[in-house]
């Protein structure tokens, strides 16, 4: 097999990976913005992830959520999750959050909740914080990341045209990079396919070499040289 080839193969075989693991890897990790818009009186999914940089480095977190209402002028305490624990500390969400982050584990990185039963009054401004500390062999490092969420609260589901064409687009894209792999995947196959048969056939001709008592292909005797006849 070629080295061009080899190394065809090889980056065929990293980006099929790559596309496989993308989505079920569960050690991966991926910031996504929250969803904005909340219908009245269904479910609501509140996102915030916050990967850690170095999956190396031990680390514990805590998750904070923060309120502000329309006609609020100031945060209050929402939710707070910590040693695989969570507690409402606004009485207006009371029986209402759920977590939907990281479970058996101190490492978090999703920290989202879900809030039953939305009303209008959930409109507002949310804030996630992240209070992370990463243990080293020598000292610890703390360190906060906060991300706000404006929510809208609306009576029925509405979806933008840009938002339609942004999930048509990501299909298109997802279906497009298959087929280029699967084509890939078959000029490859192909390649290695004549490759292969090259070396079984020389080989066989090698083994009928060895057969004959020749070491190598054996060479083509010269034709002998014709002498001119002198006339007589």
């Amino acid at each position: 097999m070629s080295a061009s080839v080899e190394a065809r193969l090889k980056l065929i075989l990293l980006a099929l990976l790559v596309v496989l693991q993308a989505g079920a890897c569960a050690g991966a990790c991926v910031e996504v913005d929250s969803d904005t818009e909340a219908v009245a009186n269904r479910g609501f999914k509140l996102g915030c992830i916050s990967c850690k940089r170095r999956g190396e480095v031990k680390a514990t977190a805590a998750v904070t959520w923060l309120f502000k209402a329309l006609n609020d002028d100031n945060f209050s305490h929402l939710y707070s999750y910590e040693d695989e624990h969570g507690s409402i500390l606004d009485e207006r969400f009371e029986s209402r959050v759920q977590w939907r982050g990281n479970r058996r584990t101190l490492d978090l990185q999703d920290g989202s909740i879900y809030i039953a039963n939305v009303t209008f009054n959930d409109t507002g401004t949310y804030m996630c914080v992240f209070s992370r500390v990463l243990v080293y062999d020598d000292y610890t490092f703390h360190t906060n990341t906060s991300k706000i969420i404006n929510v809208r609260v609306v009576p029925t589901v509405t979806r933008g045209i840009a938002s339609i064409l942004s999930e048509v687009m990501m299909y298109v894209s997802i279906i497009g990079l298959q087929l280029w792999l699967l084509v890939e995947m078959i000029y490859c196959y192909r390649k290695i396919s004549a490759a292969g048969e090259e070396a079984l056939r020389e080989s066989a001709l090698g083994k009928c070499w060895r057969r004959d008592g020749f070491s190598h292909p054996p060479s083509v005797s010269p034709s002998p040289p014709q002498h001119n006849k002198m006339r007589e």
